[in-house]
């Protein structure tokens, strides 16, 4: 026997995310689970007491901290201790943003534990869903905004596990190039980048000249100086508007960058381009999506 606190929202539901069930239980000593599978994500988090969960062959003893993730029609099982069984939250979700988000924070089959110390926060969002728990649009966007505080909270503490110093190369310079893709049209610095992924600029720096043969500045400077010309070959815009649509709230520090990768200034690129000059500018235009390409393959 388990005491346990526990709503099911039912029906046909579509979106990136939303909440399946979410409860709260007080278990009784040995009280198990399974083996059985769930049709959607399900994520436990304990509060105190301990268990063990087994899931791919594996097991797991866990106490006060840990929480463990069921993926979707994966068999698994989990049992409270004898002496000292356990009291948790749970909560199962899906959506179409679902295995995207699970796989960013980094749990897996392989990797379904995770820590985290803001049991009070995981404890609340839970609570909070369970008291808006009726129909309506209101309260199912309440539901939904607690899931992504829950996740965001399981995402700080991340997945147990060992991670090969290459994943995490990968990962960073991967995320840095994203948010300077999403940017670059901002005044943006390398130790935004940095700050973004959480790494101090040397060692960015470090990571992206093994991963792409250029510094972070080199990179963002390349993008922006491609993107540029793309505007200068297709629009009738002028230097100045082009310079701060990439970045550049200094006109002559645009042209100075831009004159140093293409060899000439803005204007002259302009008239060149105007000839039939277009291929030059599209082969670099290729080099730097395949730079881009090549880190997210």
């Amino acid at each position: 026997m388990e005491k346990a606190y526990e709503l099911e929202f039912g029906g046909e539901k579509s979106g990136s995310l939303y909440v399946n069930c979410c409860g709260c239980s007080k278990t009784e000593p040995l009280h198990s689970f399974g083996p059985a599978w769930k049709p959607h994500y399900l994520i436990h988090y304990i509060l105190n007491g301990k268990g063990k969960f087994m899931i791919g062959g594996k097991t797991y003893p866990l106490e006060a901290g840990y929480g463990f993730l069921i993926m979707p029609e994966e068999l698994a099982f989990y049992q409270s201790d004898e002496g000292d069984p356990w009291t948790y939250v749970w909560v199962g979700f899906s959506g179409t943003k679902a295995q995207e988000y699970i796989k960013a924070i980094g749990l897996s089959v392989e990797y379904p534990v995770f820590v985290s110390e803001r049991s009070g926060e995981l404890y609340q969002a839970v609570k909070d869903m369970m008291e808006h728990n009726t129909y309506g649009i209101s309260n199912e966007l309440r539901r939904t905004g607690q899931l992504s505080i829950f996740l965001s909270v399981i995402a700080e503490g991340g997945a147990v596990r060992e991670r090969n110093q290459g994943d995490w190369a990968d990962t960073y310079v991967s995320k840095a190039v994203e948010f300077i893709q999403g940017n670059y049209c901002n005044p943006i610095k390398v130790t935004d980048v940095a700050d973004y992924v959480c790494i101090n600029r040397s060692y960015l720096y470090t990571l992206f000249q093994n991963a792409l043969g250029m510094s972070p500045q080199q990179f963002l400077m390349t993008f922006r100086i491609t993107k540029a010309a793309e505007l200068l070959q297709h629009t009738s815009l002028s230097i100045e508007s082009i310079a701060i649509s990439c970045g550049y709230q200094d006109p002559l520090v645009f042209t100075k960058a831009f004159r140093q990768m293409k060899k000439m200034p803005p204007s002259v690129y302009r008239r060149e381009m105007k000839k039939g000059g277009t291929r030059k500018n599209r082969e670099h235009l290729e080099q730097v999506e395949e730079l881009v390409t090549r880190l997210k393959s």
